[in-house]
């Protein structure tokens, strides 16, 4: 048993050492090409933006949300917000009809239908040629959508551009070890837009091209993963999606360990069943490092952390069954055999230098994406409990989104957003 655990780290650990180096190495390449604007920023021409906010009982922060937008750095009469109430049951609607009256604002309610829907429905009434959407619990900083249309304009075969999304406040150890990782999403997004690798353009903030929509379709329900499905739907039709790493948006993220294990239990969820949807993107030269890189990497990080789960929890009811049997034989004199410290001894294995090489790419990594968004960051302590956090929770979530896959069970976008 112990020689399986082995092997399955071991496999697991090359993917990830490779995966973090291919983008170290893509980062080092492309680091020149890596700007942030700190000044005014101007551009030739401002086309028209649409962007659709769904919401569903976001009393508490949907007021600020709407403000932000209207706090943009942008031409007002070439914005246009869409505020659509998904049949909440608390003030959101009523909150919304504060900004009605305003000739840029269009204030809409539905019957409940689940996020997908109310952005479909803001698709109906978009009239500019640039359209996006925004999470109800999310803000925007004031230049994020002319650093946006900047990206756009830079590349007219750019069909999206995804932000950088930080955390707006860390306070208890769970948002801090979110922080933590959205720093290092930040920096892979980025590395994964060199390579034209994105797989989900998220809901705070994305902005397309409006004949996206026009050409492939509105959104799906897609396992209330629709933000991911329209990614791969346009990797499929040949869309380029681009990261501008300097438009930043602030989300809130869960405070307490269930709320953050329903979110993860839908995301995971929604991946697996979008990696069968679009099996075929896999491995295909056609799609490039998306089919090559990103998606495979995803499959194996989540298959062995279920492996590994499996094979700990095997081997721990293994000593528990022995060491009882050993009780029953010799008595209570019986060693567990796990504290043991010797200070003339160091451990030579290569498990114990494989974990240290991993942690300092991660915290190498971090430190890039807060240099990224911050500019002179400090050392990301976080990093420190981001690993054994996740080792200790992902493995529950991860095996639950994997048996709901199976049996097709998913969670809801509406209850979710009730739980956060």
């Amino acid at each position: 048993m112990d020689s399986i655990s082995n092997v399955v780290f071991y496999i697991a650990t090359f993917f990830s050492v490779y995966l973090q180096v291919f983008l170290l190495i893509t980062f080092l390449e492309n680091r020149k090409k890596i700007v942030v604007n700190t000044l005014h920023l101007e551009l030739e021409k401002y086309p028209g933006v649409t962007v659709v906010v769904p919401c569903y009982n976001e009393e508490k922060t949907i007021f600020r949300t709407v403000h932000s937008l209207l706090e943009l750095d942008y031409p007002k009469d070439k914005l246009h917000l869409i505020l659509i109430d998904d049949g909440s049951t608390d003030d959101t609607f009523s909150i919304l009809k504060r900004f009605e009256g305003r000739n840029n604002i269009k204030v809409i309610k539905k019957e409940n239908g689940g996020k997908h829907t109310a952005q479909n429905l803001g698709l109906k009434y978009t009239e500019t040629p640039f359209v996006g959407c925004l999470d109800s619990d999310s803000l925007v900083h004031p230049q994020a959508l002319k650093r946006i249309m900047n990206t756009f304009s830079k590349d007219e075969s750019v069909s999206a551009v995804i932000p950088s999304i930080l955390v707006t406040s860390s306070k208890n150890i769970v948002e801090k070890v979110q922080k933590a990782e959205y720093d290092l999403i930040v920096f892979n997004k980025k590395m994964f837009s060199f390579l034209n690798a994105i797989h989900v353009t998220p809901g705070p903030f994305a902005i397309f091209k409006k004949k996206v929509f026009d050409e492939i379709g509105p959104y799906r329900h897609a396992h209330n993963t629709e933000d991911q499905e329209i990614a791969l739907r346009m990797h499929k039709h040949g869309y380029k999606i681009e990261n501008c790493s300097d438009a930043y948006v602030y989300t809130s993220v869960p405070k307490t360990i269930s709320r953050l294990y329903q979110q993860r239990v839908r995301w995971t969820y929604g991946f697996f069943r979008n990696m069968i949807d679009y099996r075929d993107l896999f491995f295909k030269k056609k799609f490039g490092n998306l089919g090559f890189l990103t998606l495979p990497s995803g499959i194996i990080s989540f298959s062995g952390v279920i492996v590994m789960f499996v094979l700990l929890v095997a081997n721990f009811v293994s000593f528990i069954s022995k060491k009882i049997l050993e009780i029953k034989t010799i008595g209570m004199s019986a060693s567990f055999g796990i504290f043991k410290f010797d200070f003339f001894f160091i451990n030579t294995k290569t498990l114990l230098f494989m974990t240290i090489f991993t942690y300092i790419l991660l915290i190498i990594a971090i430190f890039i994406g807060k240099k990224m968004t911050e500019g002179k960051p400090g050392f990301p302590f976080e990093v420190l409990y981001l690993v054994p956090f996740y080792g200790f929770f992902a493995p529950f979530w991860i095996i639950r989104s994997f048996w709901n896959a199976i049996f097709k069970k998913e969670s809801s976008w509406q209850m979710e957003r009730v739980s956060l």
